[in-house]
């Protein structure tokens, strides 16, 4: 008998955690931050309910961090195991985590010196130095080799998405579980497609668009005309972007709008260090991706890198000009997008797109839903900037294709669980596999734990 507990990313589309265990072994897949409300995010300000000393080991899919952003503070409070991932999701991890940890250093002590904090004194989730140490945990386990672990054998599959991700493919004796991870989508602009489930008596699948399908538009002629009309206005456009592929998407798709003479050609600022040091890792990981050398090189050498901090408050303090800012957080929940925002979201004359998913409680769900001002360091800021939000930029698979992925599965898997969706996402993506499969189609609550036999 093994069972498989549901510690995160239900009800919601951030903080994903599993733990598989059998009677030989205790595995936890994916160690993600919660981001969003307030109410998920109190809950990374409490341990994970299991026990990290009966831990044997971690597996994460892939990078982003509301499934690998917790894992400094597991490592911080006792798990002192191996953490297996791909090379890539090794090396992203590197860039990511401990940038993680510096934001939060950073705001934190901003929150001090402002006095905004409603906790005195505002203390990081976890520091820099936690997550250089979580780093020293991260064992490298390449794409089809096998794993023992006790009487488990895990095997991680390409899912697309971004550099690195993975499917985890869980078997104990002839029965088989496998975790979706994030699907990526088949027609994504720089990342080939996902690798179906195989057979799997259990799937866990992401819901994160569950209840949408991607608009059937181009991305680039998209971008290129909202360009041109920002243009036509004097105006600027930002783009809140996650660091991790797509940044690097909307780098490709600015080029390609140039190329093709969408927009007329204008300066394009990438003010991340994380996105600047992600997009070199499509250089040295240029097999997992669609782009050849010369591709690379013609999409990221034209663009300004914005390296340091003075650099970062010189292009800030500008204000309004000809031209394009990409910069980290995607749903703007913090990093050097936030200064951009307050420069620009009260101009009528500038842009800000939302290049995808925003999570409910975010100042991206908050710019996408049309608010007229948003909280920013303790005050608030009007918006009278446009707003406008893309799906078709998404390195998520949308409904049909989460459908495709799921029924793909050789053989009918005795239970299909969804997660990492919002209630409405991932119920409506219940129903309609119902309809189709003879599975149980369920979506799991907050430490749930099912039995597998």
């Amino acid at each position: 008998m093994w069972d498989l507990s549901f510690l995160g990313a239900t009800g919601t589309v951030t903080g994903s955690k599993y733990r598989v265990r059998s009677g030989s072994a205790q595995l936890m897949v994916d160690c993600g931050l919660y981001q969003g409300v307030k109410q998920l995010r109190l809950r990374n300000r409490k341990p994970p309910p299991l026990d990290v000393a009966q831990l044997d080991a971690l597996v994460l899919s892939h990078a982003h961090i509301d499934h690998s952003g917790y894992l400094p503070a597991l490592v911080r409070d006792g798990y002192d195991g191996p953490v297996y991932c791909t090379p890539a999701t090794r090396a992203l991890c590197e860039i990511l985590l401990p940038d993680a940890g510096r934001i939060q250093e950073e705001d934190a002590e901003y929150a001090n010196r402002k006095r905004f904090s409603k906790h005195h004194p505002a203390l990081p989730l976890y520091t820099e130095e936690d997550a250089e140490r979580a780093l020293e945990r991260l064992v490298p386990l390449d794409f089809g080799e096998e794993l023992t672990l006790g009487d488990l054998r895990v095997e991680l599959r390409p899912a697309g998405h971004i550099l690195g991700a993975a499917s985890v493919a869980i078997r104990r004796g002839g029965r088989c579980l496998v975790l979706s991870g994030d699907v990526g989508r088949s027609d994504d602009l720089l990342m080939p497609p996902p690798t179906p489930p195989g057979r799997a008596d259990w799937i866990v699948c992401e819901s994160t668009y569950g209840d949408r399908v991607h608009a059937k538009q181009d991305p680039i002629e998209a971008i290129g005309k909202l360009l041109r009309e920002t243009l036509e206005r004097s105006g600027m456009l930002l783009i809140p972007s996650f660091a991790v592929g797509r940044a690097q998407t909307v780098l490709y798709c600015l080029h390609q709008a140039f190329q093709r003479g969408l927009a007329p050609e204008v300066p394009i600022y990438l003010n991340s260090p994380m996105a600047t040091s992600v997009t070199a890792l499509y250089r040295r990981f240029a097999s997992l991706h669609r782009l050849d050398r010369a591709e690379c090189e013609e999409v990221f050498d034209s663009v300004h890198y914005v390296r340091s901090t003075e650099e970062s408050k010189e292009l800030s303090q500008r204000g309004t000009f000809p031209g394009v800012i990409v910069s980290a957080s995607g749903m703007a929940t913090g990093g050097r997008v936030l200064h951009h925002l307050k420069t620009l979201a009260p101009d009528a004359r500038n842009t800000i797109l939302l290049p995808g998913f925003q999570a409910e409680g975010t100042r991206g769900d908050a710019l996408a839903s049309g608010a007229k001002a948003i909280k920013i360091h303790g005050g608030y800021v009007p918006v009278e900037a446009r707003v406008v939000q893309f799906d078709t930029l998404s390195a998520h698979a949308d409904q049909t294709a989460l459908m495709d992925w799921v029924q793909a599965c050789e053989g009918e898997p005795r239970a299909v669980y969804l997660t990492h969706g919002n209630p409405r996402a991932s119920d409506t993506l219940r129903r309609l596999l119902q309809e189709r499969m003879r599975a149980a189609i369920s979506t799991p609550e907050y430490r749930d734990e099912v039995e597998l036999d």
